[in-house]
């Protein structure tokens, strides 16, 4: 039987790894073997706890004096995380401190959560110009404020900062590798700096931004010719434009703001939550999906656009007029091979107005919808109207799934079964399938299902 201590040392590293640093600094008094094995170890972490109760004590004395004695030539990754009540004894020369050892040991990944609220520079001149940097990753409340003229950091392929005051984008910034950016709530000086960032990421692929919190962005604007997939949350902007010709995946969930899309000729998905007046600045963008989620209080945007690409269409049933953007896109999607209705995540539920059968049959209806879904099924009137008539006229229906609630409007199971189930179908095969919906949180990518399936 071979012991622990009879294996070799690099897998012993890799074992260590998956440590915290202190943990793994504590098996120096296994054996003698084990007594530098830690300062060895590529991935270190640090934690201080995010509670008062939680926090570590001693943790900066910790590091002040077992970081400068690791060894390893390369530090695969360093994480530091610093709860709210750390920048009483852990200041930002310490951090300054950490942040240069580790760019002397050629750092690969470097996260930082820490909370500081009087500002301060936690970065030394060397982190601006790290080559060996490809993961950063900042979190908490950072100030950025002291930045020198030029940043170059030639390796960065993913950078994220969330909770992050970015003062100022120095007017000489290089990120030739960066392909992934991620920006949450991260708080700038002008409208300009957003794009000052990206103009210096020539292959970025995957751009988030996130405004939940922040109301310092009040116009802004994305020219990203190498963009793929963009995912922008909107609550506080006054207007922004959109400029993204090779854009593939787009996520827009905006709440205020005058949008203005000039160019996305290759997208083939998009996840959509807008209000009213947002719907007509959007549809003739994403014409080209093969994809699409939306929800919206608008069910109005002009003529003459046809979804020829769209083979799946997942709408949410929460707005009023809900059962009229379905009417137009079923019209308006004459290839759509799957729909599916449900209600995303933190949606709340209203009724739908009453469904206005459409004065003749949609396209997709006759030749191509063959599996049809409907999440969180009432069983009210305006809702059986859909279903019904969807069965009705769908001529290459093979499955048709009803995740039944009861309880939200007092239909019973069974009462949904028999009206469903006594209507008639267009397609000799379909199978209508019911399953008895839990009361599970459903979002726009995952759905829980209950295993009790009752096929008609």
């Amino acid at each position: 039987m071979v012991t622990i201590t009879a294996l070799p040392d690099d897998l012993l590293l890799k074992i260590l790894s998956f440590l915290p640093s202190k943990a793994a600094v504590s098996t120096s008094i296994l054996s003698k073997q084990w007594e530098f094995l830690w300062m060895w170890v590529p991935k270190l972490e640090y934690d201080s706890g995010y509670d008062e109760e939680e926090e570590e004590p001693g943790i900066k004395e910790f590091i002040d004096k077992n970081l400068p004695l690791h060894r390893a030539p390369v530090i695969e990754s360093l994480t530091l995380y610093f709860g709210k009540f750390s920048a009483n004894h852990v200041k930002p020369e310490d951090l300054n401190l950490w942040v240069e050892i580790a760019v002397s040991r050629s750092v690969r990944e470097l996260e930082i959560y820490y909370h500081l609220s009087n500002g301060g520079n936690i970065f030394p001149s060397s982190f601006y110009t790290c080559k060996s940097l490809v993961i950063l990753e900042l979190r908490g409340l950072i100030f950025m404020d002291v930045v020198p003229s030029m940043v170059s950091l030639p390796s960065l392929k993913t950078l994220i900062l969330v909770f992050v005051n970015l003062m100022d984008v120095p007017s000489m910034v290089s990120l030739p590798s960066l392909k992934t950016l991620q920006l949450d709530n991260v708080r700038y000086q002008g409208k300009d700096s957003l794009q000052k960032l990206l103009s210096s990421c020539p292959v970025l692929e995957d751009l988030s931004v996130d405004c939940l919190c922040d109301q310092s962005l009040k116009e802004f604007t994305i020219i990203v010719p190498s963009l793929q997939s963009l995912s922008l949350l909107i609550y506080h902007v006054d207007g922004y434009m959109i400029d993204t010709p090779s854009l593939k995946y787009f996520k827009l969930v905006n709440y205020s703001g005058n949008i203005e899309i000039k160019n996305m000729p290759m997208l083939r998905e998009a996840y959509l939550d807008v209000l009213f007046y947002n719907l007509k600045s959007v549809v003739k963008s994403i014409t080209s999906v093969k994809r699409l989620t939306i929800c919206s209080e608008d069910v109005v945007y002009d003529d003459g656009f046809v979804f020829k690409e769209l083979e799946h269409l997942k709408i949410c049933g929460c707005h009023k007029n809900s059962s009229i953007l379905l009417t137009r896109l079923l019209h308006d999607s004459p290839n759509l091979r799957v729909l599916d209705i449900s209600y995303f995540k933190v949606h709340g539920c209203n009724d739908m107005v009453p469904w206005n059968q459409p004065s003749h049959v949609p396209k997709c209806l006759l030749s191509s919808l063959q599996f049809f879904k409907w999440s969180q099924y009432f069983g009210r009137p305006q809702d059986r109207d859909i279903a019904v008539y969807i069965l009705k006229n769908a001529c290459r229906l093979k499955t048709v799934t009803i995740l039944a609630d009861t309880k939200k409007h007092g239909v019973s199971n069974l009462s949904m079964i028999k009206e469903l189930t006594l209507s008639s179908r267009a397609s000799s095969t379909c199978e209508l399938v019911f399953v008895e919906w839990h009361h599970v949180v459903l979002d726009e990518s995952s759905t829980e299902e209950s295993s009790d399936d009752e096929i008609v």
